[in-house]
């Protein structure tokens, strides 16, 4: 069974962006950037709410841009014909290889787990990770902690009021001192 992973740039006070909506702390340095590389090579399908596709939207371009190194052009070579399911109810059209969703989460993850198919369900957005981490359906969760504390925003971790118990399976520290951490659910 495909599984289904939530992964995002973490403030060390747990936000993916800070109180007046900006990231700019998050920005990759090149040992964090080709982390990204290496896992959405993994990634056989992205699901992600309005805000995460709309912010994502210049990698569907991207690779026409000169000034673009060539880390930032294999992101792009691999982003770009990753299939992508939005779920917006604001939207009435979307981008690219993706496509709106039709379901809630739980059933698209139900649906894309029956399909033959290689590669993890991604989700993308702390929104919806909070509706997807609420049905029990996140089996990994991973994060890069960047050394800084915004002091409030959107949380990375869903605010549920539920337990759910993780085993660290993967850390690793940049020279950035950003550190990845990945924690597998344990399930009951």
């Amino acid at each position: 069974m495909r599984s289904v992973t939530y992964s995002m740039g973490v403030s060390l006070d747990g936000y993916i962006v800070g109180p007046d909506g900006g990231f700019d702390w998050a920005a990759p340095d090149p040992d964090v950037f080709r982390y990204w590389i290496d896992e959405i090579r993994g990634v056989g399908v992205h699901l992600m709410g309005r805000r995460l596709y709309e912010t994502m939207l210049y990698w569907e371009t991207a690779d026409q841009d000169p000034s673009l190194d060539a880390p930032m052009l294999e992101w792009a070579a691999l982003w770009k014909p990753l299939p992508k399911v939005v779920f917006s109810t604001t939207l009435s059209t979307v981008q690219g290889n993706a496509r709106l969703a039709s379901g809630s989460v739980a059933e698209e993850v139900e649906r894309l787990r029956a399909e033959p198919g290689e590669g993890e369900i991604a989700i993308g957005g702390a929104t919806l990770a909070v509706e997807a981490a609420g049905l029990g359906l996140i089996d990994e969760y991973r994060s890069i902690v960047h050394p800084v504390l915004v002091g409030g925003g959107i949380p990375f971790f869903p605010r549920a009021e539920q337990r759910v118990d993780l085993e660290l399976v993967e850390t690793r520290t940049f020279g950035s001192g950003a550190v990845h951490l990945r924690h597998r659910v344990r399930r009951r």
